[in-house]
């Protein structure tokens, strides 16, 4: 008898660290991990099974679809904006055809069970995209079907897989003649920035407010690539794990749509830099704009509206900006170093 799971792809990565642990620690899930790199150590006791692989092996794919009873798909492997950036056709594969790849094996496991299979996708504000500052300024905070004109792979791929979860959740083969209305559960997520006291930075445009945090911390010189006057939403790492569980576990029909928008707290490079500042004095921190990767975050809202979160399935971060710092960011990465 097949065993039931939860599949957690990209599990080394800073979500992926996040959700594990806490899954793990409530120890009523039996957790399937699968990531390119080795289990970092302190996720292994948390998992049944560790798998490494890639998510563009569609043969690993297939033992999973034989091996397991997989109720719930928290898809986090991608390659982040800056990196899709010098390689846009690898993030490409990466991001869009081993998604599609997750979504056929998410169609076939609810096929076999005769259930949709949930189906949880972070997306992220790089799906955006603003013209110009006077445009961001003006409009504030940005609805879900606004302003989506990305222009980076990473934001492209992200608004595209948004639409295959739509499509395969609602519409999947909808012309065949054996059409089964057993598909998946589709359920997106637009986080803003993501900061984590857990684990190290890996190529976020967005990066720079923990990349900040943890140099001050280190007491290493840190250059801001961003402007000070450079203004995006933030959310803390267990506040976007206790949004992928809430939207989780809310009943579909309570759900008005595919993709939420959720935050918690916006600010700019230079208040950032004054609360690091506040907190390690001797701290080096400077700006030196990287224009290209300014131009990207210049086109991501500076604030996005997640009323349709809060009305559907009642979200609300436990973080707001104070009690980020003070209470877990800054205690915390001071430990860590």
């Amino acid at each position: 008898m097949r065993k039931e799971v939860v599949l957690i792809t990209g599990a080394n990565g800073e979500i992926g660290h996040g959700l594990i642990t806490h899954l793990g620690q409530q120890g009523n899930v039996n957790i399937v991990a699968l990531d390119v790199s080795p289990l970092d150590e302190s996720l292994k006791p948390y998992c049944n099974r560790f798998i490494l692989g890639d998510i563009l092996d569609t043969m690993l794919l297939g033992r999973l679809v034989v091996e397991f009873e997989i109720h719930t798909i928290y898809h986090l492997a991608s390659l982040l904006s800056t990196k899709a950036e010098y390689n846009p056709e690898t993030a490409h594969r990466v991001n869009v055809e081993g998604t599609l790849n997750l979504l056929r094996l998410a169609v076939e496991q609810s096929q076999w069970q005769g259930r949709s299979v949930k189906f949880l996708y972070p997306s992220s504000i790089a799906a955006y995209g603003l013209p110009n500052l006077e445009v961001k300024e003006r409009v504030g905070k940005v609805k879900e079907n606004e302003w989506c004109n990305p222009n980076t792979m990473y934001g492209c791929n992200k608004l595209y897989v948004e639409q295959l979860g739509r499509y395969y959740a609602a519409h999947y083969r909808q012309l065949a003649a054996d059409h089964d209305k057993n598909t998946i559960d589709f359920r997106a997520l637009r986080f803003p920035g993501l900061i984590s006291a857990v684990t190290i930075p890996t190529g976020g445009t967005s990066d720079y407010a923990p990349e900040m945090l943890h140099a001050a911390a280190e007491n290493v010189p840190y250059a801001c690539f961003v402007r000070p006057d450079t203004r995006l939403p933030f959310m803390v790492m267990p506040d976007a794990i206790k949004a992928l569980l809430d939207l989780e576990e809310v009943p579909r029909e309570r759900l008005t749509q595919y993709v939420y928008n959720v935050t918690s707290f916006s600010l700019t490079a230079l208040e950032i830099y004054d609360i690091v500042k506040a907190a390690f004095p001797r701290s080096t921190i400077t700006f030196s704009p990287h224009q290209s990767r300014q131009n990207i975050v210049d086109s991501w809202p500076a604030d996005v509206d997640d009323t349709s979160a809060r009305q559907d399935w009642n979200w609300s971060p436990e973080y707001d900006q104070q009690h980020a710092f003070a209470d877990y960011l800054i205690p915390a990465i001071r430990k860590r170093y």
